[in-house]
Formats: C-alpha cells, structure tokens, sequence
C-alpha cells in the first residue's frame, strides 16, 4: 500500500460526515499554516499566503494568495456528502420488545447494501451555552450501535425496499427506550438538556482495505467522494503559489441531494470568496470578468468502473478501468461539463504529469448522473473538466477503487495548481506551467 492510500485510510475513517470532513480538513491546513477567515467578518486584506473559508461546517474552501494582485483562478472542485440515512427529530421508535431509530435516505443509495452492517451516528449538535450563545459541537458515537436487520429469504418473496419498514435501524431492546438522545450527548460531552437541534447521519463502520491478488484494490466507506477531496487538498497543501494565480480547493456539501443549498455547489459560495479575493485588492468587477475568463476548474467526483461481473453496461469503446488513470466525463447533455476545451487543457495537464488518462461515456441507451462542475458554473462560469478514478459499487456503504488511483490524481492536480492559463480571442488557449 502507498502512503497516499494509507492516508486516504485514515482521513476517511476519521470523517463520518460532512462536518468531520470539513473539521478535519481545517486542522490540515491549520497545521500547514493556512488562516481561517470568516464570511460574517470583514476582510479588508489577504497578503501572499494561504486561507479557507468553511459555510455551515460542512463546506470549505482553501486557497493560495499569490504575491502579486490576483489575475486568475485555478479550482478544484469536490464533495463532502455521500448517501446515508439523516436521522429524524424525536427519533425513537417502540415496537413491541424493540427500540427502532427513525430515519430517512439521504441521496441515491444502494438500500440493501446498507443491511446486516454495523453503524453509528455521527454529525453535529447545536448547543445552548451559559452566556445565551449557541455553538457547534461534533459528534461521533465511535461504537457499533444500530443494524438494519435483513429478512431470511422464505420469508418474503419481494425484493423491493420500503424505506419507512424495511431499513429501519435496530437500536436496542424496549429497555433502551429514552436513551438515545442520552448516548448523543455524551459522546459529544455535552448535557442532554442543551442540545437544541442536531444534523445526525448514519455512517458505516467498516474499516477500509487494500486487498486483492497484488493489492490492487482499495475498499471503503465514502471513496465517492473523500477520495477526490482528499486528493486535491492534498496537492493544494503541496503544491507552490503561482505568480498571479489563486490556487484553489472548493469542497461542497449536498451534491448526492442535488447541491441547492446555502454550501452547495449551486450557491453563492463560490462566487462570493471569488469577488472578495478581488475586491480586497481593489480590483474592479472587469478585472473580475477577465480573471474568470482565464480560469479554469476541475470538477473531481468519482467515475464508474467497467464491471467485473456485467461488463455490458458499460460503453463499447469508453470502459474505465481501477488503476487505469484518471477519467474524464463526457456528456452529450451536458450532464458533465467536459467540452472540448475543457478535455484538452486537463489532457495537456495530465501529459505534463506523467499520468495515464481514460475517458468515460454512458453507454447511449443508458442514462446517469450529474455532478457539480456544470452546476458551480451557473454562478461562475468557467472552462471546467469533469473528471474522477474508476472505482466500483458507486452509493454503496462500501466502495472499491484501484488502491494506486489516489497518487495518480494527486500527481495531476499538482502540476494542475501550477498552472496559468491564458484565453485569447479566436480560440486559443495557452498553457503556462511553474
């Protein structure tokens, strides 16, 4: 196993939900001598150094000031999200000699996968203080605490999921009747009396591995998409400032539920830590039409593998493999934003990097799905690749990639951070790199 996939690893299982995500990618940059910013302040000056804005603790962006005024932007763009069940208020469910924990599907999930696992609840609690303030604390029941119970076979003959019944979590005996709220708060350390609402998920607690004949494979919860995340904050944490250019990592939340959200991929975030770049160096709106102009964004979310077991559903001549190279997306519909453009600037970035390259397509009787790059650009639009690793059992609990796939990446957005890009009339596009 590499050192990149050991790392993977332990972010990952350090990151039961979106919020851990977010807090744990603050304490890298933190560590690498980033300064937080907040929205809710003003920022009337941002030097030669690094900085990360977080909105709702769930999204963050990090970024590198360069020396000179800012002419453009180089982002990449990721997720926090992944599908899993949002636990709802008042959670508990008596049924006969059983406690049950109500809760409902959060983005496009594999329902059966979720079944006969061990789980627990992680997420945040928003907590009433002494001085009438209200703050955020992070929680993670770091046990096995809930199990979706399957049906035996000769039990049932449907094979259809009914959400509200069939993947209900066991929590306890009817003994256990009130204590869940209980069990939150003290793995978070706080009084039960004071939680005044709370974000609470499900999350799988496999651990991840590296398997297979020569280790070829790496299995985990959420690879879709902390595998990208990881691998751009990565390579923006190693990355060198440019002259010129803000380097950029956007991690968004929500994108599994469509991104229309104050921190997703479609809000103003984005757009707004752009323009305050800008105007804190005293440049105009033009200036911020022009710097957009010459910026480009890699929107990273993991691809699909061609299958071991149905190689038929993938397109005859586009069939992605696990340690095969970074994928580009493409889209006739424009699902994924790849034009063109987009396709040969990260191709030329990839050649440059020494990194193999594949290209996927659904096949044309089959639809799929979107993600963030063609919605961040309604709100800042830029020449943007839609890329990802191969990997198989996308919206599973647990998900399998090639195990040599995260370098490969990283590899790619390094020289990607260290590049400018300049867009003339006509067509022509010029790379430059550091």
């Amino acid at each position: 196993m590499n050192e990149y996939t050991k790392k993977l690893l332990s972010f990952i299982e350090a990151s039961p939900s979106p919020y851990h995500v977010c807090e744990n990618f603050a304490q890298m940059l933190l560590c690498a001598g980033f300064t937080e910013l907040s929205e809710g302040d003003v920022i009337s000056a941002l030097p030669q150094g690094g900085y990360f804005v977080r909105r709702n603790a769930s999204s963050i962006l990090a970024f590198r000031m360069p020396k000179e005024k800012a002419d453009r932007f180089m982002i990449c763009a990721a997720h926090s999200d992944s599908p899993t069940f949002c636990i709802k208020e008042d959670a508990e469910l008596v049924s006969g000699p059983y406690v049950r924990i109500n809760a409902e599907r959060y983005g496009g999930m594999i329902p059966q996968a979720w079944m006969d696992r061990p789980l627990s609840v992680a997420g945040r609690l928003l907590v009433r203080e002494a001085d009438a303030r209200i703050t955020t604390k992070l929680v993670n029941v770091d046990r096995d605490l809930l199990l979706i119970p399957n049906i035996a076979p000769h039990m049932t003959r449907i094979n259809e999921t009914n959400p509200a019944i069939d993947l209900v979590p066991l929590f306890g005996e009817a003994s256990a009747k009130g204590s869940f709220r209980q069990t939150v708060a003290e793995a978070a350390g706080v009084e039960k009396e004071r939680i005044l609402s709370a974000d609470l998920y499900l999350y799988n607690r496999d651990r991840g591995t590296v398997w297979g004949a020569d280790d070829a494979f790496v299995s985990a919860p959420r690879l879709d998409d902390l595998q990208c995340a990881f691998s751009a904050m990565t390579a923006l944490l190693s990355s060198e400032p440019m002259e010129h250019t803000v380097s950029m990592c956007a991690v968004f939340d929500n994108e599994e539920v469509g991104s229309h959200t104050k921190q997703g991929a479609a809000s103003s975030f984005l757009s707004d830590i752009l323009h305050r770049i800008l105007f804190v160096q005293g440049r105009t709106e033009q200036d911020y039409m022009t710097a957009i102009a010459n910026s480009m964004m890699v929107s990273a979310d993991n691809a699909h593998a061609v299958h071991p077991n149905h190689p038929e559903f993938a397109d005859p001549t586009h069939r992605p493999q696990m340690n095969g190279g970074i994928v580009i997306k493409h889209n006739a519909s424009q699902r994924y934003t790849t034009d063109a453009v987009s396709a040969a600037l990260f191709l030329e970035i990839c050649r440059r990097a020494d990194v193999r390259v594949q290209h996927f397509y659904n096949r044309s009787d089959m639809t799929g799905g979107s993600t963030l790059g063609n919605i961040a650009n309604m709100h800042v639009s830029l020449n943007t690749v839609d890329i990802g690793m191969a990997q198989l059992a996308m919206h599973s609990p647990l998900e399998t990639a090639g195990a040599r796939d995260t370098e490969q990446l990283i590899c790619a957005l390094r020289v990607f951070f260290g590049a400018r890009l300049h867009t003339s009339a006509g067509g022509t596009f010029a790379l430059a790199f550091s």
